[in-house]
């Protein structure tokens, strides 16, 4: 008799979900439901490529259906995660509830304001595809209003675009405005650029950008910013958002129409989960095994989980794709293995670096074996991104709109899309 995993439920089909979702679908003895708010996964890292108008949504997401649809033994269910029901085993979403023999949660984070309601109303976050395509038009459709402009401090508040974060999802979107502004606004909006208009402020309360890499990616990211102009703002902390105005904790402001927030993160909430069981940023405490502390048939995996056992990150794993993609893909086999009545294996993240695009030609890469950057760290950046997206077809649609766009500075897709009914 084949060993059974019984019926798996992922909650989150992010680079976590997907991977132990595809690891699993291989055996054909489990049932494996996927949960996700959405019907299909995307790549996060390319988010702000879209906002930017630089390549399509579809480049960057393929539906889960689709992805799965010759594995009888995978169903989709689409609903966003109400809670759990620990003593009758039974996930609860907003479009019915599960029963589940083994729960894996892979919800990932949402955004965190720190508890600034101005700034949760009124900024634009970074987190999903329709975060990006909403943050695309609020920018063309401050632009067309600044071209429409005779007042030049208006045009000024409708140009200036402030970025919270320094890390690497702010630097890259602050680099691919810049570029925008340079290689685009001057030929799509002559009469505005003439008249004059905003500038792009990047803004962090450490005294670095890019926090997590070397002093070296640091620096080269500072260096190439502040030659295409982007007003780097660091020890400056946003207090709130208001009237059009951007206040900083030393008092000072920027008039403003746009503020980007990419500043933090925190772990999306699981009501049922045990309040002992809860760490640091909401994270899901687990063990070696990615398994909650304290149940038995729960396991937690990527950034919403906090693991504490390994030597190397004492106070956890980063929360970036390859931790998720490599906790998925081990539990994977652990529950094979648990199902097999064999010892799993413990999780210890292998870092194989980060890097960090910067601008067109521009990039930095930090290797455990050493650090480089410029056209070379560009291209790898640009090769490492096809590999995982979802589908062939999509890494050729990426592969020929990354080298039009960029050969031609002037991709076609800054285009006002909305539905009939919000724009009303």
């Amino acid at each position: 008799m084949k060993p059974t995993l019984g019926r798996i439920v992922i909650v989150g089909g992010g680079f976590a979900g997907l991977n132990l979702a595809k690891k699993l679908a291989r055996y054909d003895h489990s049932e494996i439901i996927l949960v996700d708010k959405n019907n299909y996964h995307f790549f996060p890292p390319l988010l702000y490529q879209v906002s930017t108008a630089f390549i399509e949504a579809s480049n960057i997401s393929y539906p889960f259906r689709r992805m799965f649809q010759s594995k009888p033994q995978f169903s989709f269910h689409m609903g966003s995660l109400l809670g759990i029901d620990l003593t009758s085993n039974t996930v609860h979403t907003d479009h019915g509830s599960l029963s589940y023999d083994q729960l894996v949660l892979a919800m990932g984070t949402e955004t965190n304001y720190f508890g600034l309601e101005n700034v949760k109303i009124n900024a634009l976050p970074m987190k999903s595809i329709d975060d990006a395509l909403e943050l695309r038009n609020h920018v063309l459709l401050r632009l067309e209003e600044a071209a429409r402009s005779e007042d030049a401090r208006e045009r000024e508040q409708l140009g200036n675009i402030v970025i919270a974060g320094g890390g690497p999802t702010g630097v890259e979107i602050a680099g691919m405005l810049a570029e925008m502004g340079g290689n685009i606004v001057r030929k799509d909006y002559p009469t505005a650029a003439r008249k004059g208009l905003g500038k792009i402020y990047l803004v962090d309360a450490l005294d670095r950008l890019l926090a997590p890499m070397s002093n070296r990616s640091q620096q080269e990211a500072a260096k190439v910013l502040n030659k295409l102009g982007v007003r780097i703002l660091l020890n400056t902390t946003v207090k709130d958002y208001i009237a059009g105005e951007v206040v900083f904790a030393n008092g000072e402001t920027i008039p403003c129409a746009t503020l980007i927030w990419t500043s933090g993160v925190i772990a999306r909430e699981v009501p049922g989960i045990p309040a002992e069981a809860i760490g640091k940023g909401r994270r899901i405490l687990v063990d070696l095994f990615n398994k909650v502390n304290g149940l038995e048939n729960v396991f937690a995996i990527g950034d919403m989980c906090l693991q504490l056992g390994d030597p190397n990150f004492p106070n956890g794993h980063p929360q970036l794709a390859q931790v998720a993609i490599q906790q998925g893909a081990l539990l994977a086999k652990n529950l094979l293995k648990i199902s097999q009545a064999k010892p799993p294996v413990p999780f210890y993240y292998k870092d194989k670096g980060t890097m960090a695009i910067i601008a067109k030609f521009k990039a930095v890469v930090d290797l455990p074996s050493g650090f480089f950057k410029g056209f070379f760290a560009w291209l790898v950046w640009l090769f490492i991104h096809i590999i995982p997206i979802a589908g062939f077809r999509n890494k050729l649609k990426l592969a020929f709109n990354w080298f039009w766009s960029f050969a031609t500075n002037d991709p076609t897709l800054r285009l006002i899309i909305r539905p009939e009914k919000i724009d009303k």
